[in-house]
């Protein structure tokens, strides 16, 4: 026997080493081709950089190469303007000196006054008394000359981005408190260039090494500014959460850190349409009360009923709108096996969650919907009846709320109730310690204690709900509260006024 259990033992090691190989495997297989995509990636986006610092400088040479000869033809034209103005100016000036030189030839006193009078006039009208003697431009174009020095060393100088190093998450400093979960993590080496982190998170239910191939896919939070984030409001709908961190600079993004996996274990069920009276509407998470449910059955249902006063009592208390009377159903009720029950007893519009409870602690919550009249919120062993009434029973355990006729708010347990002196939460929490042997209902917002059950569960137990002229949304993947299991803490050693129920037939 003992070789027996050593050789299970061996086997159970080997095939969770194999799954841990393969998950190694298909690790490794995933960064390889990374590697080759995203080399391929970082390769283009270089050329494309570069090609960019091409495009840049040619854009720049031929700017100023459009400068310069814009600044050549301005000297060009300034000075060849000039140089056609002189040469007329010079042609002129020579042509008055020729004709002056003659002038001094005349002999006639009268021709001679007329002829200087007449050089005199063109002189002062000459073109050549009247030019400036001084370039307006210059040959000079050192203005345009460049020194690319530093340029150059800027070039010289192209180096990859820097990066900035793997944060290192401190698993025992994250914490996972009241479906929030805190990460926190450092850097291994002090990095003032860091500008912000993401953090990524994805659920799964297999512990260890994040899987390549899991059903889920990753979720990140951008822009965090410290090295510690929050994540709040969770739905713990698997077994475990993986968390992985990278740091961010102006410039890019570093590797990540190694992954973490932290336990996110809840309690997560749905209602079970199987289990639930036809007079209930049933989804996942809520339920509600429908009149018209059963009405295509109720011509088997009377055909199997007897036709005397039971069946009449019940015509009884219909209400003129068709609503039938849970109160007085109950009371009018005859005993009778289960296939001839009144499918419209009040309070046994019941329905089962499809999940048991056979070990530890669980919580949920369960909200009323809007006006709605009758309502129970509790636990029962999985074989209660189709239409047995929440705590009427010594396998049922509620609370039970009546809105109709006359308001009651009460504890109910095998046919006994309890009052209970308080308002009604708009949201109900429930507390199940099936090894403990407490079923506690809270007020789900501000975690005030309505009532404990302490008994001796001798079975696993079932979610259990009952609706009437109303509805109920249903809140699971919920952790035990921290408010919650403190008070149980402080509960346990003492014997609380709320059990008055315990001493009845359990």
């Amino acid at each position: 026997m003992q070789n027996f259990e050593a050789l299970q033992r061996i086997i159970t090691t080997l095939a969770n080493k194999n799954e841990e190989l393969h998950n190694f495997i298909e690790t490794l297989s995933h960064l390889l081709a990374g590697v080759q995509v995203n080399s391929g990636q970082v390769v283009s986006d270089l050329e494309e950089e570069f090609d960019t610092l091409f495009s840049i400088l040619e854009e720049a040479k031929e700017s100023m190469t459009n400068t310069i000869k814009q600044e050549q033809a301005r000297k060009s034209h300034e000075l060849q303007n000039q140089l056609t103005q002189s040469t007329n100016a010079l042609e002129s000036a020579e042509e008055l000196l020729e004709f002056a030189n003659h002038a001094l030839d005349i002999k006639d006193e009268e021709e001679f006054a007329k002829a200087a009078k007449q050089i005199k006039d063109r002189v002062t009208m000459a073109p050549a008394f009247r030019l400036t003697m001084k370039p307006k431009a210059t040959d000079n174009m050192t203005h345009l000359m460049v020194d690319f020095s530093q340029e150059r060393q800027l070039l010289q100088g192209l180096r990859f981005l820097p990066v900035p190093r793997a944060p290192e998450i401190e698993v025992q400093d994250c914490m996972v408190v009241d479906n929030a979960v805190t990460i926190v993590w450092r850097m291994p080496v002090e990095d003032s260039k860091i500008d912000h982190y993401i953090l990524e998170y994805r659920k799964t239910n297999h512990e260890g090494l994040p899987r390549v191939k899991d059903e889920r896919c990753w979720e990140l939070v951008d822009n965090v500014k410290n090295t510690e984030y929050m994540l709040t409001g969770l739905k713990f709908d698997s077994k475990f959460m993986n968390f992985r961190v990278r740091a961010c600079n102006k410039a890019a993004a570093g590797d990540y850190s190694d992954p973490v996996t932290l336990e996110t274990r809840a309690f997560n069920f749905g209602f079970d349409s199987s289990s639930s009276h036809l007079n209930l509407k049933v989804e996942e998470c809520s339920v509600e009360w429908d009149p018209q449910g059963g009405k295509g059955l109720d011509s088997k249902v009377k055909g199997k009923e007897n036709k005397g006063s039971a069946h009449l009592t019940n015509l009884k208390n219909m209400t003129r709108s068709g609503t039938p009377s849970p109160k007085r159903g109950s009371n009018t009720r005859s005993p009778a096996p289960r296939g001839g029950r009144d499918r419209f007893t009040g309070e046994s519009y019941t329905v089962l969650g499809d999940t048991s409870i056979d070990s530890r602690q669980h919580y949920w919550e369960v909200k009323a919907l809007k006006d709605c009249k009758s309502y129970s919120v509790g636990v029962a062993y999985k074989n209660l009846g189709k239409f047995d009434q929440l705590g009427k029973t010594n396998t049922t355990w509620c609370i039970h709320v009546n809105n109709w006729l006359q308001n009651s708010f009460a504890a109910k347990h095998n046919n006994k109730a309890k009052s209970l002196d308080m308002p009604v939460p708009e949201r109900i929490g429930v507390y199940c310690d099936l090894d403990g042997g407490q079923l506690s209902f809270y007020n789900a917002e501000s975690k005030q204690l309505l009532h404990v059950f302490k008994t001796k569960f001798t079975q696993p137990v079932v979610p259990a709900f009952m609706v009437w002229c109303g509805g109920l949304s249903l809140s699971t993947g919920l952790q035990v509260p921290s408010a919650v299991r403190s008070f149980q803490k402080a509960e346990n050693g003492l014997a609380g006024s709320n059990s008055s129920l315990n001493s009845m037939a359990q």
